[in-house]
């Protein structure tokens, strides 16, 4: 059996599935950052940080696509200097065919992304997300097929990603009835003659579509469908679709104190210490978490109920005045945010593994701090 060729393209698509560039803010820089749409794909090494080290490990492990959490280029560049860091990295990617693609707020975002994986790795359940930033539009697809192929095309749609309602897949709704067409000149019908009326036992099939999804239930209808032209309808629903957001907040499955919970933390994410503020005798039970730098929502953890907020780059006052609202703290830093390099290399190698390409998590630490 041949392999599909895959190129950056194709992995960059497959990214986008997990981490929609839509919902990256505004003044974020994700997606292609140095190379090429075009070039196939061998060897992928999943990083936080592109760092001169982490080129030059790319470079010795023969890896042709770097994907990062942190952009590369987040300001413009005004001047490509050899002497300085940023410099010398936009060389040696240029000069070796590296290609990097960075997926930043938008994987902090996503359903599966960071925020997603740090509470996976600190045991906190039943989340929602934290700050909203947007709810998905929904879609009704109402589709009209004949009754010989209802079958086919309901689950066409439903592979698709169609049809989900709760924790339920491949809701519809059919309602039999006739349709009627003459098909004209110019014309190859199914069913049917050139200008003859035609009256066709059908289905009417309703289900509900996400906006991300929308595009590809419909190429899959119209693939799956037999008829020349597909009559479908596509309604814009008020039901409210699901929610999109910065961080996440949970329960514990038991409760341990503010020190245990500490403990916990520091040995999930495999992390030399943690800071932390409040009452270590005191109980968790209800965690806010947002990895990186979250020091702003410090209201928006303590208005969602939390007892504790997990984040990096708490400064000195504002973990004071959360201190003092009786908000513990606990503040593992940004590198914390290591836990995507395994968990997008796991989600491309499911995408990528029949296709013979390598996934590899970068083994650079970039994290700027040392404990002593």
């Amino acid at each position: 059996m041949t392999k599909t060729k895959i190129t950056n393209k194709n992995v960059f698509a497959a990214m986008e599935r997990l981490a929609p560039k839509s919902l990256a803010y505004d003044w974020d820089n994700v997606g292609l950052q140095v190379g090429s749409f075009s070039t196939p794909v061998k060897k992928i090494m999943v990083t936080l940080d592109v760092l001169e080290e982490v080129v030059d490990e790319a470079i010795t492990k023969n890896v042709s696509l770097i994907i990062a959490h942190h952009p590369l280029l987040f300001k413009p560049v005004k001047q490509l200097s050899t002497d300085t860091p940023q410099g010398r990295v936009l060389h040696k990617l240029l000069q070796h065919n590296i290609t990097v693609y960075a997926a930043h707020t938008n994987l902090d975002i996503a359903e599966g992304g960071v925020n997603d994986v740090l509470c996976e790795k600190l045991k906190i359940k039943n989340t929602k997300v934290l700050i909203k930033e947007r709810t998905e539009t929904l879609y009704k697809l109402v589709v009209y097929v004949p009754q010989t192929h209802q079958k086919v095309l309901r689950e066409a749609i439903g592979k698709a990603g169609a049809g989900h309602i709760g924790n339920y897949s491949h809701c519809t709704f059919q309602t039999m009835g006739e349709g009627t067409f003459k098909p004209l000149e110019g014309t190859n019908p199914y069913i049917g003659s050139q200008d003859k009326m035609e009256f066709v036992p059908e289905v009417k099939i309703e289900t509900i579509v996400q906006e991300s999804l929308l595009n590809k239930v419909l190429a899959a209808t119209i693939a799956a469908h037999p008829y020349e032209e597909v009559a479908y309808d596509i309604f814009r629903l008020e039901n409210e679709g699901k929610k999109y957001g910065l961080g996440r907040v949970g329960t514990l499955e038991e409760e341990l104190t503010l020190q245990e919970f500490s403990s916990l933390v520091k040995k999930q994410l495999d992390i030399s210490g943690v800071r932390v503020t409040g009452d270590l005798d005191r109980p968790v039970k209800k965690v806010a978490v947002i990895g990186g730098s979250g020091e702003k929502y410090i209201r928006a953890a303590r208005n969602a109920g939390a007892d504790t907020f997990i984040t990096g780059d708490m400064t000195f006052h504002t973990a004071q005045d959360a201190w003092q609202t009786g908000l513990a703290i606990i503040d593992p830093g940004h590198y914390a945010e290591k836990v995507m390099k395994e968990a997008v290399v796991q989600y491309l190698e499911n995408e990528f593994s029949d296709n013979g390409v390598e996934l590899l998590a970068s083994t650079t630490n970039t994290d700027p701090f040392t404990f002593i």
